[in-house]
Parts: C-alpha cells; sequence; structure tokens
C-alpha cells in the first residue's frame, strides 16, 4: 500500500536562524531533487518519488512510500542535502496520507502562511512541482497532489476573498517603515535585490507615497529592468557602500546564501550620514543584513519573523473567509484521496483485464478455426463482439473494486477478486 508522506518545519515550529540553514538555493534544490530521477540507491530511503517546497518561511518535502517510516529517510536526506550536524535538534513535523494532502492544500490555499491569504504561496506551490517533475522526482501520485494543490488555491482566490487585502510579506514590510518615518516621501529607500520579494517591496513602497528607489543587485543588468519600471536608479553591487550612506530605509530581499550587510559597511555609512537613522527590513532568507547590525547607534533592523506582531493588522476581512476557504480544501482533499485510494486496485483491474483479454484471444482464434473461411468483415465482427463482452462483463466488478477502494477496503476485496478470479501471477506477487 502507498502513502503519501510530509515532513517540514515553518515559521510556526522554527526561527529563522534555523530556517536559513535549510533552505535550499535553485541550484541545490535541482542537485537533491535529481537524486529521486537517478533510482533506488539514490533517492531518500524507501520513497518512490517526491517534491520539495522551499520558501522563506517553511521548507516541506513530499514524498510517496510503501512504508510510513520512510520519514526519516527523508530526514537523514534533508540533514545530508543542507549538511548539517547528524545531531541538530530540528523540530520537523510529519504527515502521513490525507493529514499530508489536507496540510499542502492548506498551505497552497494561504491557510498555513504567515501572512493569511498571501498570494505568492500559490506560485511557489507550483514552482516547486514544476522543478520536481524537471528532475524527474515527481511521478504520477506527486504530480496529481500537487496539481490537485494548485486547483485548490485558485478555487479559493478565485470564491472567496482570502487573498484580497494587502497584506503580503513585503507590503507589512513597508507598513513598518511607516511607523517609524510616518510619510515616505521624504525618504530615500535602498533595495537590494531585483527578484519577486524585491519587486513587490518595491512597488508597495511607491504605493504608500515613497520616490523610486534605488535598487543596487549583483547583476546590474537586471537591476536596471527593475528600476526603470519606477524611474528609479539602479546600481552596481559594488556601489553598495555609497547606496547605504545615502538611504533612509534599506529593504533587504536578494537570494544570496550568506549575509550581504555586515558592520563594517554599516558602520562606514553611519560615519557619513549625521544623525539620520537607517532603517533595515530583511526579508530574505538566507537573511542578507548581519544580526549585529541591528545593535550599533542609530540603526534599526527588523528581519522577517519581526513583522509577525503587525500581520494582525491587515487580516480581518481575511479571517472571515477561512470557513469557506477550509470548506474548498475538505472538498478538493476529498476529491483527491478518492482518486489515490483506487490506486492499490489500479494493478489488480490491469491484471484482471490482462487475463480476460488472453483468454479472449484464445477463444476467438479457435473459434475462427473451426468456421473456416469468413471475410475480413465477418472476423472484424466477431472480434468486436467479444471485446464488448469481456468490456461489459468486467465493467461492474472493476467499478465495484473502485468504489470499494475509496471506502478503505481496496485489501478485502482485492483479496476475494483474486481467489475469485484465479489471480495469482507475477504482478500479485511482487506487491
Amino acid at each position: 500500500m502507498m502513502h503519501i508522506l510530509c515532513l517540514g518545519l515553518n515559521h510556526r515550529s522554527a526561527p529563522v536562524e534555523l530556517r536559513e540553514r535549510l533552505s535550499f538555493s535553485p541550484s541545490a534544490l535541482k542537485a537533491a531533487l535529481a537524486r529521486w530521477g537517478c533510482g533506488d540507491g539514490a533517492r531518500p530511503a524507501g520513497t518512490l518519488e517526491g517534491a520539495i517546497l522551499s520558501t522563506c518561511n517553511r521548507l516541506e518535502v513530499y514524498a510517496v512510500a510503501y512504508e510510513t517510516a520512510a520519514t526519516e529517510g527523508l530526514r537523514a536526506f534533508l540533514v545530508e542535502a543542507r549538511r548539517l550536524p547528524p545531531d541538530l535538534p530540528l523540530p520537523f513535523y510529519t504527515y502521513v496520507d490525507e493529514e499530508a494532502v489536507r496540510h499542502l492544500f492548506r498551505v497552497a490555499v494561504g491557510l498555513d502562511s504567515m501572512i493569511l491569504g498571501e498570494p505568492q504561496i500559490l506560485g511557489q506551490v507550483l514552482d516547486a512541482y514544476e522543478v520536481a517533475r524537471g528532475q524527474g522526482a515527481a511521478g504520477p501520485v506527486i504530480s496529481a497532489l500537487f496539481r490537485h494543490a494548485v486547483h485548490a488555491g485558485k478555487r479559493a482566490r478565485a470564491e472567496t476573498a482570502i487573498s484580497h487585502s494587502a497584506a503580503t510579506v513585503s507590503s507589512v514590510a513597508v507598513a513598518l517603515a511607516e511607523r517609524v518615518f510616518g510619510a515616505l516621501s521624504g525618504c530615500h529607500v535602498l533595495v537590494l535585490g531585483a527578484g519577486e520579494m524585491a519587486e513587490l517591496a518595491a512597488r508597495a513602497l511607491i504605493a504608500r507615497g515613497a520616490p523610486p528607489p534605488t535598487v543596487v543587485n549583483r547583476s546590474l543588468e537586471r537591476a536596471r529592468e527593475l528600476a526603470q519600471v519606477w524611474g528609479g536608479e539602479a546600481l552596481p553591487f559594488e556601489a553598495l557602500g555609497e547606496a547605504l550612506a545615502r538611504a533612509d530605509i534599506v529593504i533587504a530581499a536578494t537570494g544570496a546564501p550568506h549575509v550581504i550587510v555586515d558592520v563594517p559597511e554599516v558602520k562606514a555609512a553611519l560615519a557619513v550620514r549625521g544623525e539620520r537613522p537607517l532603517f533595515f527590513i530583511d526579508i530574505a532568507v538566507p537573511r542578507n543584513v548581519s544580526a549585529a547590525v541591528g545593535e550599533l547607534p542609530g540603526v534599526h533592523l527588523y528581519n522577517i519573523d519581526d513583522l509577525q506582531a503587525l500581520v494582525e493588522d491587515h487580516l480581518n476581512g481575511r479571517r472571515r473567509e477561512i470557513p469557506r476557504v477550509e470548506q474548498i480544501v475538505a472538498e478538493e482533499v476529498g476529491r483527491f484521496m478518492a482518486w489515490f485510494k483506487t490506486l492499490d486496485v489500479v494493478p489488480l483491474i490491469a491484471e484482471l483485464y490482462q487475463r480476460s483479454e488472453a483468454i479472449r484471444q484464445a477463444e476467438v482464434a479457435r473459434a475462427l478455426r473451426r468456421l473456416g473461411h469468413l471475410s475480413e468483415r465477418e472476423r472484424q465482427v466477431i472480434e468486436a463482439m467479444s471485446q464488448s463482452l469481456v468490456n461489459k462483463l468486467l465493467h461492474a466488478p472493476t467499478e465495484r473494486l473502485k468504489a470499494e477502494a475509496e471506502n478503505g477496503q481496496a485489501a478485502l476485496y482485492a483479496q476475494v477478486a483474486r481467489a475469485l478470479f484465479g489471480l495469482d501471477g507475477e504482478a500479485h506477487r511482487r506487491d
């Protein structure tokens, strides 16, 4: 019997200091997923398929296995892939079968996010599936699981107001800046990074009255693309010190796997700023700004976990949508589990049809020999009639097998069917 497993941690179970150690860069993610595509010896012990959802707020591995104990193999896989000490305490949660399915669907609809209903998570779930499929890790079950999750997420956004009010990580970060500075129209804003999070932050800043930001990125061309959208300035990474000296607000949102703003750079900037405070909002995981920067005089530093206190101001409208979204999740989980439970009888049904087809062909051949010369048209009529008889005779038993599988009776009915039809061939012995 196959099982669906989930092993993970998120913003509720682990602080950012731990989450950043488990985060995957795009290249590391592909390398880890490729192990599933390389066969039994490479993939995590006991698993058949897999996918990894790695975001700022969570790291989750979804897998298909014959034994629930394969979660231990997933844990060892993550520790090895991220080169962590084997004895490092990791507050993983685990979900199995329907609970794993429900958890992923709740993630996709935005019910499990730091900011209720955040829209980015649905795209991240879809990206996780696409990368897993591209590396050969996602087989038929993981593929169906993630497609159903994405469908649930789309339904929630189309049929409810779970994502309607502005409450993304970026918008909350900008609200935090407003609390410190008041009106943003006179602030000089620096955005570190030119990816999706950086773009969302820049858009939120401008919507709140800030002037076009300065964008610093390792790829100057990408920085120019983002800056030109709003008429801002783009600078190469080598000009970071100059940009820090001019900035009032720094939004750090690069994909760098390490700290890029440390105490020496900030001290140098402070030396030429006078009394103006310098405000950092680090929404990157791993963090872009050293925690020690926040201890410098005149510096205010907030990381992604610090934003949690502001979330409550944005959620009242979205909370009213939770019951309807939970209903959508329940409906979609039910549909997926109905399909998943039938998988245990699929090999039996295939074997039943194969045995019946072999018998049909033998009997048709015997009948044709006895009938002597027949026209091609007459032979076709006999073939079609015999195929129709087999399909009609097997239709009711196969539909009953699927129905009982959905009711949790797959093993019992499979055993009875094998006894009744004398199916004890190779396919059965391999199960």
